[in-house]
């Protein structure tokens, strides 16, 4: 008998599931997510799970986690400063796959360097320039990305070298994360890479230490963005690779829970909503590299569409035209029922604020500061509006003072510095009675300040604390099913914006069952399934709006910590031949390219080579009982009646289930 031990950290929950031979849910947990401190969360979710299965932690034979962490850190704009070493490559190429917006100020050195398309250096690197701009940056990290480095990637092993000798820290590598052509997009996953490394190390080294304190030894596990699993070791070098960790978990879990062939997953946390489709009971792999917010990566990962909408999201009023609405997201807040928890200042601050005959532009915001954070490189200002605030939670309006210090708030915020409180939809449950987690009277005040905004016409914005929470509901159910419709016509391959198509007129007609001289009707063909701690609350809602059937697994709440069990460990290496001139095959594989005189034996090669490499990363990150496939993309042109090589991809993909302990 082996014993599987799940854990999924959430923007808000921290679950935990414990799973019996890989068939039967013997317990689950969930616990407040620590977000000064992940692994605080994880330990109380481990030992809720460990208590009520009765179980001995010596006894779990695997421990595997899956984590909205990286994800979320890129959708708030959130990570540590980075330092970017650009190797032959044109400044004006970092307006290029929103690279110069990723690096948001960060600090770039461009320099000479780089290889041509076949591999030949394209000129000489000056190391010394580098390791000497290196060492004057105050960053957590750095990346490299050189021109052509998937042909050749011998300057930026060079340059990597020489940084971490002098800086002492953890360097990318683009060609490491990708072997595909685009320089600037592998440049954009690189810095996103050296971004997320200080944040998933915190997070993956305290789940360790706490996981042994516990008393659990056996090894630790995290999920991929594309559903399979690697070592910690492996995710704390690459944490890129865990985008979508926690979203692609609740796929392999959906499919665990309901047995479904065609259906659309959406599993809505704290901070977003994440959406695929699952296709004879597989979800596909995003062949464009996966997306978060804005940014359009190289990473293997399932198609999912990220939207920051969750039961956490901020509130906002819609100030443009005369009608009452609201929006929600994409930022994330804590809500004010849970920081008047914990917190008790918030509640006597809120209720002096609906006691006030004015409504203050900030009235509803609380700031506080998080520990831990890296905040070196700060501006003046923003390092004076930092020093205003400490770890308890205090009115926003308190710490403004003037114009200048709300930019300086964002920046703090986007870095990871300062957490806000705010209205979300979790506080529209506690007001309409259908969550008592935390202090209901917290998320009462906070409902009656936002219903007292003006509108455009000059009416409050809801007359009751009741409608206020019903208005932010109905909002939430409203931007849920247009994600559902733009997944969905994504994945028809429609033309035209899939926003747009969403909102048209004749496709809400027709959901609404409209009948006058014309007769529509619209409506989803394949079932949703509903995941998430709140989607029994939400989705049948949703599925009315959309005319489909909704699933509600028993287990749904705790589908990523399913998921993070239940899948395989999969390692996928490629390489290209290319064909300099006539006769010529050259592999283009490291920082050595190696020609041969025939096609069969260049191909041969690489994918013996492929083969090796894909079986030995499998084994380092924990799999055993392993089986290689290699795929091969040739492509050739024809030429005065022959067939002329022009090009080959191959990819060696290596899988095996997870090495659990003896």
């Amino acid at each position: 008998m082996s014993l599987l031990l799940g854990v999924d950290t959430g923007g808000t929950y921290t679950d935990a599931v414990l799973i019996r031979d890989g068939e039967t849910i013997l317990a689950s947990a969930k616990s407040l997510t620590t977000r000064v401190d992940l692994a605080v969360g994880i330990g109380a979710a481990v030992r809720a799970v460990l208590e009520e299965a009765r179980v001995e932690a010596s006894q779990i034979d695997m421990a595997s986690l899956s984590t909205t962490l990286a994800t979320n850190a890129l959708v708030e704009g959130q990570g540590g400063r980075v330092g970017l070493v650009y190797i032959g490559f044109a400044e004006r190429d970092l307006d290029r796959h929103d690279l110069r917006e990723a690096l948001a100020g960060d600090p770039v050195f461009v320099c000479d360097g780089g290889h041509g398309h076949a591999g030949e250096p394209a000129a000489p690197l000056d190391v010394e320039a580098i390791a000497s701009w290196a060492g004057q940056q105050e960053v957590s990290g750095f990346a490299v990305a050189a021109r052509f480095s998937t042909r050749n990637s011998a300057h930026e092993v060079a340059a990597r070298d020489a940084v971490r000798t002098v800086t002492g820290l953890p360097v990318t590598c683009s060609h490491e994360l990708s072997a595909k052509l685009n320089g600037p997009k592998r440049a954009l996953t690189a810095v996103l890479n050296a971004r997320l490394i200080a944040l998933t190390y915190g997070l993956i080294a305290r789940a360790e230490a706490v996981l042994s304190e516990i008393g659990i030894e056996a090894p630790m596990m995290v999920v991929r963005g594309d559903g399979a699993l690697m070592s910690a070791a492996r995710a704390m070098e690459r944490p890129i690779e865990t985008i979508l960790s926690g979203p692609a978990a609740s796929i392999v879990g959906a499919r665990w829970l309901t047995g479904a062939e065609n259906a659309l997953v959406s599993d809505i946390g704290g901070t977003t909503t994440d959406i695929a489709l699952l296709r004879e009971g597989r979800p596909a792999i995003d062949p464009d590299g996966a997306q978060v917010g804005s940014f359009r990566t190289m990473v293997e990962a399932v198609a999912m569409r990220t939207h920051g909408l969750g039961g956490d999201s901020e509130v906002h009023m819609v100030s443009e035209g005369l009608a009452a609405a609201v929006t929600l997201g994409p930022r994330r807040v804590l809500p004010l029922a849970l920081a008047a928890a914990e917190t008790p200042a918030v509640l006597e601050a809120l209720q002096h604020q609906a006691d006030a005959p004015v409504l203050r532009e900030h009235d509803g915001r609380f700031v506080r500061r998080v520990s831990g954070v890296h905040d070196g490189g700060l501006a003046p200002r923003d390092a004076q509006v930092l020093e205003r605030l400490s770890q308890e939670f205090v009115a926003l309006g308190s710490v403004l003072r003037s114009r200048m210090d709300g930019p300086s708030l964002k920046r703090l915020v986007s870095r990871g510095l300062v957490q806000v409180a705010a209205l979300t939809p979790t506080d529209a449950l506690h007001g309409l009675g259908d969550l008592s987690v935390w202090s209901g009277e917290a998320a009462h005040l906070g409902l009656s300040l936002m219903g007292r905004r003006r509108t455009g016409a000059g009416q409050v914005l809801a007359a009751t604390p009741v409608a206020m929470a019903e208005m932010i509901v109905d909002q939430l159910t409203r931007q849920t099913s247009l994600a559902l419709l733009e997944t969905a016509f994504a994945e028809e391959g429609w033309d035209g914006s899939i926003a747009d198509l969403a909102r048209h007129p004749i496709l809400q007609a027709g959901l609404s069952g409209h009948q006058g001289i014309l007769d529509l009707s619209a409506g989803l063909s394949v079932p949703v399934i509903g995941l998430g701690a709140s989607a029994r609350r939400y989705y049948p809602a949703v599925g009315a709006a959309l005319r489909a059937k909704v699933t509600l697994p028993e287990a749904g709440g705790v589908a990523n910590a399913i998921g993070a069990v239940v899948g395989q460990i999969t390692v996928r290496r490629e390489g290209t031949v290319t064909a300099p001139s006539d006769g010529r095959y050259r592999v283009h594989l490291g920082d050595t390219p190696e020609d041969f005189d025939s096609e069969s034996e260049a191909l041969q090669a690489l994918e013996d080579a492929l083969s090796a490499a894909a079986r030995l990363d499998a084994e380092a990150v924990g799999a055993e009982g392993i089986s290689v496939r290699v795929m091969r993309d040739v492509r050739r042109v024809s030429l005065e009646a022959r067939d002329v090589f022009v090009e080959a991809r191959l990819v060696a993909e290596a899988s095996g289930r997870p090495r659990i302990a003896a």
